[in-house]
């Protein structure tokens, strides 16, 4: 059975959120965390987090001496790596997204991908350009989410160099790989 044929026995999809709706609920989540956390949203300090924990279980004077691993592990950021608020920020983003998944009646294990490619290759693909944002992440100071929504709005000069870069970045791949999705 297909994820679609799945979905017509519950019911068809709901219609998505109008996006004007979403952008102003957005900007009242980010506005709260400023209030509440004195801070932005973000996602990669999340995963710096859960790295600086996994590195300091397995090799404590390895991960002690690393540059990066020390900004995660210093308690005047949190008591513990994973005691970090971003940690559960991602944590609320996953519980979110399935709620709404559920709610929306799109709750379904699929591969979005174009004809041309297997689901491993889709895969191996994601997993890559994973990385390669992850790298970017640290390069740039904060991902993409932490540069754009919450360094964009703060007029910040070098989030909004990274805003354009990406999107720039993103039509010039496109123009590339559009033919794995016809």
């Amino acid at each position: 059975m297909t994820a679609i044929e799945e979905r017509s026995d519950r019911g068809s999809p709901k219609p998505y959120m109008n996006p004007y709706l979403g952008g102003v609920g957005l900007g009242l989540v980010l506005t709260f965390t400023y209030v509440v956390m004195g801070r932005g949203l973000g996602a990669s300090g999340a995963y710096g987090s859960i790295a600086s924990f996994i590195a300091r279980f397995f090799a404590p004077e390895a991960a002690g001496q690393n540059v990066l691993f020390q900004k995660y592990l210093d308690p005047s950021r949190a008591p513990h790596p994973l005691m970090d608020w971003l940690v559960f920020e991602i944590i609320g983003l996953l519980i979110g997204a399935f709620i709404s998944g559920w709610l929306g009646r799109r709750l379904a294990f699929t591969f979005y991908k174009g004809p041309r490619i297997s689901n491993t290759g889709r895969l191996l693909f994601a997993f890559g350009g994973g990385v390669v944002l992850a790298i970017g992440a640290q390069l740039a100071r904060g991902c993409m989410s932490g540069q754009i929504l919450s360094g964009s709005p703060l007029l910040n000069l070098g989030s909004w160099i990274v805003a354009m870069s990406m999107f720039g970045a993103g039509y010039i791949t496109a123009f590339f790989v559009r033919k794995e999705w016809r």
